[in-house]
């Protein structure tokens, strides 16, 4: 049984997810969730909290009543008491602002965009996610890819390379966005396999009319931006990938394969 904390200030959203949260199977029987539409009575009630009563994981809204800092202030008040405890935000502004001062500043673990297909089943993988990670510690095979100098965390879905995490390369003090990141995971999976378009947009669980070997071809730049940044030279990671490893393009099938660099 899981013991969920949830700050969301728009009725409908509450409606949505209550029933799905409370009968998923996160940790063996019915879940205890707790739930608030305003920031403030949830900080009156991590006020008067206890270990006992300490909820195993949160899920805040960022952006609350008009406030971008609203759910940050229960963060900070959950991250007061234990400040190990896990935060998913589940928001309507992921790839803003709030998405980066969630990482950055509030020790966020997930940041999970409302609007996307299946969105019911993406929260709870997520939420599972968390909490495997929370049991089992943040070092464990179960939550960690590695690939030579390549290490995905599958909880809060950070990449490193080289020992430095891959920021966004159009914005380098963001992190980078979720999309790239689940490619490169898929890719990483299926090595040495190549995934084509149609292979990734199903992994994806996007709709092939909008996402093109154009949007595939443009992650896949995004990913090599990134690398090449976190590198000591400008522009070898990118010459790696031309001489056969790293992110490889793979013949005329318009797919892309990893090839771990050792």
């Amino acid at each position: 049984m899981a013991h969920l904390f949830w700050v969301e200030d728009q009725s409908h959203w509450i409606d949505r997810f209550s029933d799905v949260l409370i009968q998923t199977d996160f940790d063996d029987g019915d879940n205890t969730l707790e739930v608030f539409k305003f920031p403030e009575a949830a900080r009156q009630r991590i006020a008067r909290m206890d270990d006992q009563s300490r909820p195993d994981l949160a899920i805040l809204d960022a952006h609350m009543n008009g406030n971008d800092q609203a759910g940050f202030s229960v963060s900070r008040a959950l991250h007061s008491k234990w400040p190990d405890l896990p935060i998913i935000y589940l928001s309507e502004h992921s790839g803003t602002g709030l998405e980066e001062q969630a990482f950055e500043q509030a020790n966020a673990q997930d940041f999970i965009a409302k609007h996307q297909r299946n969105i019911e089943a993406v929260l709870c993988w997520r939420i599972k996610a968390a909490l495997r990670k929370r049991q089992s510690g943040p070092d464990t095979p179960a939550s960690i890819i590695t690939s030579g100098s390549l290490k995905i965390d599958l909880a809060t879905w950070e990449v490193y390379w080289l020992n430095k995490r891959l920021m966004n390369p159009h914005n380098p003090k963001r992190p980078l966005a979720p999309t790239p990141r689940k490619i490169l995971r898929y890719l990483v999976e299926s090595s040495p396999r190549p995934l084509n378009t149609e292979q990734i947009a199903d992994r994806l669980e996007a709709d092939l009319e909008r996402f093109s070997y154009a949007n595939y071809r443009q992650h896949i730049k995004t990913l090599r931006m990134a690398f090449d940044m976190a590198e000591n030279q400008p522009g070898e990671f990118i010459q790696r990938c031309q001489n056969g490893t790293g992110i490889v393009t793979f013949g005329d099938e318009r797919a892309y394969c990893w090839k771990p660099d050792r």
